[in-house]
């Protein structure tokens, strides 16, 4: 690899407002996981701010699991963009579209996304635990666009 270039799986491959709120909320949680534990705090409480406390927690217990399963067992590690460049990375991508995929029900692609995240006979486990993310992004995106509806009106 050429030292002037940046990792490969952190090449920009398209801009994150290009992406639907399960999709842009999955890269957020992405890049915040592991960033330190002042932003793992602040997620562990957007996800109890948009959830509640008890469904908040399981989603940030499943984004832990999800990140602890790439980390240990990834086929490399997973590049992540800065918190706030609006760039999307080609790992982040990836990421995105297997959230994507496993929310949608779409568990063949699910699992063909997981299998090229972490090993074969893991992508199983990470497939579900993507479908669990992915029904709590959209729940929290649901929420915030009901939310900006409601004060759009007052």
């Amino acid at each position: 690899m050429n030292a002037s270039r940046p990792p490969r799986g952190c090449a920009p491959v398209g801009f994150l407002d290009e992406l639907d709120p399960v999709e842009a909320g999955a890269v957020r949680c992405l890049r915040l996981w592991g960033s330190g534990p002042g932003a793992e705090d602040r997620l562990r409480r957007d996800f109890a701010r948009g959830l509640g406390p008890d469904h908040g927690l399981r989603a940030a217990d499943t984004l832990s699991d999800i990140c602890s399963l790439c980390a240990h067992h990834g086929r490399r590690p997973l590049m992540r963009r800065a918190e706030t460049c609006p760039c999307l990375g080609a790992d982040e991508c990836c990421f995105a579209t297997f959230i994507a995929a496993a929310g949608s029900g779409d568990r063949e692609d699910a699992m063909m996304f997981a299998a090229m995240l972490v090993r074969a006979d893991l992508a199983p486990c990470l497939a579900g635990l993507g479908q669990s993310l992915a029904l709590a992004l959209r729940r929290m995106a649901l929420k915030q666009a009901r939310t900006a509806t409601e004060n759009s009106f007052h």
